[in-house]
């Protein structure tokens, strides 16, 4: 009798690994899935209009301090593996935007990180400005996490940056369908909430 109640436990114990081991890919990637439907609407259209690169701003940003926040005061490794995803996810945004971008682009007049030009502020033409925009960014955050480590108050305040700027996610693409009257382009699926 003992036998058969330590093996049902032990069934429980395997029943419930698995399911949490589920919850955590899915939490891993849930947050990036809505972006597969968007990305793959802007490779069938080639057209960008209809989806703001300031969102990946946004989640880049809140995802990079995350982690800096998960350096100051460790929290569940899922979510740490969940920003790593959404940043990686991104990138991957920002390059095909800025591929169909350059295809579509009838003028030649390029838009560089270097030019200094706050109007063009993460507009620019090509892809490794947006790399080298998001290394300084990771650079600076770096230096300043490293000389404040030791304070309370530094740590909580880029846990509530990080959540801050999460929380603001859909004011750029509010913003882009108010600027285009419209949000033909934009993937549905991108709008919903996220896990």
């Amino acid at each position: 009798m003992d036998e058969e109640v330590v093996l049902q436990e032990e069934d429980m114990d395997g029943s419930w690994t698995l399911l949490s081991l589920l919850a955590s890919v899915l939490m891993v990637f849930g947050g990036s899935l809505p972006y597969v439907p968007q990305y793959q609407e802007i490779q069938r259209i080639s057209n960008t209009e209809g989806f703001s690169t300031r969102v990946c701003l946004v989640l880049l940003i809140a995802n990079i301090l995350r982690i800096f926040f998960w350096i100051g005061k460790q929290f569940e490794l899922t979510l740490l593996l969940q920003s790593v995803v959404m940043i990686v996810t991104m990138f991957a945004m920002l390059h095909l935007c800025c591929t169909v971008q350059n295809n579509n682009q009838v003028s030649t007049k390029q838009h560089r990180l270097t030019d200094l030009n706050f109007q063009y502020f993460w507009k620019w033409s090509a892809f490794e400005d947006y790399l080298l925009f998001c290394f300084g960014f990771t650079v600076l955050c770096a230096v300043v996490t490293l000389l404040l480590l030791d304070s309370a108050v530094f740590v909580e305040t880029l846990g509530s940056l990080a959540v801050l700027f999460e929380a603001m996610l859909g004011v750029p693409q509010l913003l882009q369908n108010f600027h285009n009257h419209s949000t033909r382009g934009m993937s549905a699926c991108v709008m919903l909430p996220r896990v």
